[in-house]
């Protein structure tokens, strides 16, 4: 193995080491070792590195930007065992992702969705109230899908109304407390799961099909896309609309919002919030502020109250 590639390996190991995955990052990398091998290349060059970034033409400008932000990050490492190495600088390829607008569902949607959920074929069948209980769990903890779907029954802790959120982004894991209501509701859906997969030999997860499989969660997006089309949330043929990942900013607005009501300091408890979604930066969750126009009307009216208040 060439110095290059050896340097590449412990560089991903120690991020992932760190709860990073990095699994676009290495394949990309290892590609561009290749690169470099290919053009007899020594050193690690901008001119090179934008080079291999640009190699498809057809690419759109967050692939040329991701991928020579791999390089920049993996330069960072290597130069100190190869003081030649150039580290391509910011700004380079500059790529600024826009977030797709969050949806706010209504308290209306999201019942008449629950109500939908639960006419799902087979009426008789465990799938109706596994995506009964599913959608509405994301209504009231904002997890995230993959988070929901990868629960356990050993991390559905009824009795202490808690959840364990294991294998999150970063590879964190995290504590999830749940109200007495959605215990109860739990507890039902698990008890009918139980009876309906009783002698299917189930998987450990909480969630499963009528057949006692873990939910893919592709069927769970086409599953949603149907129920949305049914209660008016999607045009019919809409490629585009509500996702299940906006229960996830529902929740984080709601609580916002509760907080800004209720005369709560919300910048102060932020990060409990942000600690609760699970986001690795408390920024992340300010970007809520800005996605909701009654969000920011309240944090305006707090700060002219602070302004009065001055002498």
């Amino acid at each position: 193995m060439s110095p290059l590639r050896e340097s590449i390996q412990e560089y991903l190991a120690l991020r992932r080491s760190l709860g990073f995955k990095l699994r676009d990052a290495g394949i990309c990398l290892s590609k561009f070792a290749a690169f470099l091998e290919a053009r007899g290349a020594i050193h690690i060059t901008t001119r090179i590195a934008l080079e291999w970034a640009q190699q498809s033409q057809f690419a759109q400008p967050s692939t040329w930007a991701q991928r020579l932000g791999y390089v920049r990050g993996f330069a960072r490492h290597h130069v100190a065992s190869d003081a030649q190495t150039e580290i391509p600088p910011p700004g380079l390829l500059p790529f600024r992702p826009q977030r797709a607008r969050p949806y706010l569902y209504s308290e209306e949607e999201i019942a008449h969705l629950l109500r939908c959920a639960l006419d799902l074929p087979p009426r008789d069948g465990l799938r109706p109230r596994t995506y009964h209980c599913l959608l509405g769990l994301l209504s009231v903890t904002g997890l995230r899908i993959g988070e929901a779907i990868r629960l356990q029954l050993e991390d559905v802790n009824l009795q202490d109304g808690l959840l364990t959120i294991r294998g999150t982004k970063f590879g964190k894991s995290r504590l999830v407390p749940i109200h007495r209501s959605t215990q109860e509701v739990l507890a039902q859906y698990r008890a009918h799961r139980d009876r309906c997969v009783a002698d299917r030999n189930p998987s450990a997860f909480f969630f499963v099909t009528g057949r006692g499989h873990h939910l893919d969660v592709g069927d769970v997006h086409r599953t949603f896309y149907k129920l949305s089309h049914r209660v008016g949330l999607r045009a019919v043929g809409a490629s585009h609309g509500p996702r299940l990942h906006d229960f996830r900013h529902r929740f984080a607005v709601q609580t916002l919002l509760q907080w800004y009501r209720s005369g709560e300091d919300a910048e102060r408890r932020l990060p409990v919030l942000s600690t609760y979604l699970g986001h690795v930066h408390v920024a992340d969750t300010y970007w809520y502020l800005s996605a909701c126009p009654e969000l920011m009307a309240q944090a305006v009216a707090r700060l002219e109250r602070r302004w009065e208040q001055q002498p």
